[in-house]
C-alpha cells in the first residue's frame, strides 16, 4: 500500500491532499482493492516524516467521502460500497441562459455517470441562496457555484466561505472576500474586455461613440465598466453608459455594446426605427456568444468567454481535486455587426 501513496515536497499542494489523491487513484487504477487495509496513521508518519495532524486530516477526508472506513482496534480499510471518486455535487447557478446552460452541458459530459448532481438556481437572490445552502449543506464532495447577486453580496460571500475550501469550486468569477485554498475557473472581466475591444480597434474606429449598456439594478461585475472607461480613454473614443434604450436616440457613428441578452433585442429594435445600415453607420457588438446571434442581421460580433471550456475546466478541477485559480479563455468573434 505505501508504495502507491506520493508526497512530494515541492509541490504546492497540502500533503494531506496529496496523500487522499494517492489513494483514490489508487482506487481508481485498481491498485488498491476493495477491503485492503490502509497504513495506520503512525506508519505514514514514520515513512513520510508527517505530523500526525496531516495524516489524520487525509483519513477524516477519506472517511468523508465514504472512500474508507475505520473498524475499531483494527485500523482503515478501503470502502466495499464506495470506490472511486462517486461525486456527489452541488450546483448552483444564478440564473438559467444559453451560455449557462453551455457550462452545464460540458460539466456534467465530462464527469459522466460516476457523479451525481443535485442542480438549483437561485435567481440572483440571496435568500434562495442561502435557503438552498442550509437545505443542502452535508453530503456534498463538492460544491459548485457561480455567485451573482443583486445584493447582499457581503453576506453570500460569508456563506461561501463557510464551504468546505477543498470542496469548493467557484465559477464565472472570483468572489472577493472568499479565503483558502479553494478552486476557480473565473472571467477576468477588465483585461478580457479591454483584449476584445482592442481586437475590434479597426472595426470600432469607423465609429466616433461607444454606447455600453449596463442597468442601473445589476449583478454584472463593476470590473466591466472600468476595462470600458479605460478602453474609450486610450484610444480617445467618447464613451457612454445608458441604463437602457427607453429614452436613445440613435445615431449615425454610435456603437452599442450589450451585456444582457434582452437589451440587444432593444438596440435592434431602436435602430430598425433609423434608415442607418448596421456595420457601417451604427454597429453591434455584444456579450456572449450564443447560436441566435449568428443568425441575427447576418450575424452579431460577439466578445464573449468559452462557456463550454468553463463547464469543462470546472470538471477537470473536481476529478483533479487539486485546487487551482484558472481564468478562462475570452475571444472576439468577428461578425457584420461591426
Amino acid at each position: 500500500m505505501l508504495d502507491h501513496i506520493a508526497i512530494n515536497d515541492f509541490l504546492p499542494t497540502p500533503k494531506y491532499v496529496q496523500i487522499y489523491n494517492s489513494i483514490v487513484s489508487g482506487i481508481e487504477n485498481h491498485d488498491i482493492v476493495p477491503g485492503e487495509k490502509l497504513p495506520s496513521i503512525y506508519e505514514l508518519c514514520a515513512h513520510f516524516d508527517v505530523a500526525k495532524g496531516t495524516v489524520e486530516k487525509a483519513y477524516d477526508l477519506l472517511k468523508e467521502n465514504e472512500i474508507i472506513q475505520s473498524v475499531q482496534g483494527k485500523g482503515y480499510y478501503i470502502n466495499h460500497t464506495r470506490l472511486g471518486r462517486n461525486l456527489k455535487i452541488l450546483l448552483l447557478f444564478n440564473k438559467l441562459s444559453a451560455h449557462k446552460k453551455m457550462i452545464y452541458d460540458a460539466f456534467v459530459e465530462r464527469l459522466g455517470t460516476d457523479a451525481s448532481i443535485d442542480f438549483y438556481i437561485y435567481n440572483n437572490d440571496y435568500k434562495q441562496f442561502a435557503d438552498l445552502l442550509e437545505r443542502h449543506n452535508q453530503g456534498y464532495t463538492h460544491y459548485v457555484v457561480i455567485a451573482h447577486f443583486y445584493d447582499r453580496d457581503e453576506q453570500a460571500v460569508r456563506l461561501i466561505d463557510r464551504l468546505p475550501k477543498h470542496k469548493l469550486v467557484v465559477l464565472d468569477k472570483l468572489v472577493e472576500g472568499v479565503t483558502g485554498n479553494y478552486s476557480a475557473v473565473y472571467q477576468n472581466f477588465e483585461k478580457d474586455l479591454m483584449s476584445a475591444l482592442g481586437e475590434a480597434l479597426p472595426l470600432l474606429r469607423k465609429y466616433t461613440t461607444l454606447n455600453i449598456l449596463f442597468p442601473v439594478n445589476t449583478y454584472l461585475p463593476r470590473a466591466i465598466l472600468s476595462g470600458f472607461y479605460r478602453f474609450c480613454y486610450e484610444h480617445r473614443f467618447e464613451g457612454r453608459v445608458l441604463p437602457d434604450m427607453e429614452k436613445e436616440e440613435v445615431k449615425a457613428g454610435y456603437a452599442y455594446i450589450n451585456l444582457m441578452e434582452e437589451d440587444l433585442y432593444s438596440v435592434i429594435k431602436k435602430i430598425k426605427e433609423t434608415d442607418f445600415q448596421v456595420g457601417e453607420e451604427v454597429g453591434i457588438l455584444s456579450y456572449n456568444e450564443t447560436l441566435l446571434k449568428e443568425l441575427l442581421l447576418d450575424g452579431i460580433t460577439v466578445m464573449s468567454t468559452d462557456f463550454a471550456g468553463m463547464g469543462y475546466t470546472a470538471a477537470e478541477l473536481v476529478l483533479g481535486n487539486t485546487p487551482q485559480h484558472i481564468e478562462n479563455p475570452f475571444r472576439l468573434i468577428v461578425r457584420k455587426s461591426l
